[in-house]
């Protein structure tokens, strides 16, 4: 299947909830590394991550996907993403990202999945107070800086 099919196949078994679906778009070894919950390695983990995090947090998932190109088995795709949350102290609140999917693909399936979001605002419009934000933004700058090909531009001091 080629890259758009799969992610639209991805994509939409995350929204309707259903994990099998979404963990069988990723080889068996496939990793996930969502922006809020880290990374799920292995299919049984994809599957638990959408099946009891995402919609245990979340409701009324909408995830639409522009521009996806494909080349030499690296995949990016644009999207934009809503949900409802179920999270009690912002329950029902909207939220809206946008970000980049980038995968690493393997044998026709996602080897590594990982994301490029702009979640802030979509935080700020539930509601989260700013202390709650900057431990997101210090997680994901940890998370940058901490990855192989940010080596070069680390500087102490």
């Amino acid at each position: 299947m080629d890259f758009a099919t799969l992610m639209t196949a991805m994509t939409g078994a995350v929204a309707r909830g259903d994990g099998g679906a979404a963990a069988s778009c990723f080889t068996e070894d496939g990793v996930y590394h969502d922006v809020f919950y880290g990374a799920f390695t292995g299919r049984s983990e994809i599957a638990r991550m959408v099946d009891e995090v995402f919609h245990r947090d979340g409701g009324d998932f909408r995830w639409d996907l522009h521009d996806p190109v494909e080349q030499g088995g690296l995949g990016y795709v644009r999207y934009v993403f809503s949900y409802r949350s179920r999270l009690p102290a912002y329950a029902g609140r909207p939220a809206l990202f946008e970000g980049v999917s980038i995968c690493r693909l393997r044998d026709g399936l996602i080897a590594d999945y990982r994301e490029v979001a702009n979640a802030l605002p979509g935080l700020h419009a539930m509601g989260f107070p700013p202390q709650r934000m900057a431990k997101l933004l210090a997680r994901q700058a940890g998370d940058l800086a901490a990855r192989p090909e940010a080596a070069g531009h680390r500087r102490d001091g």
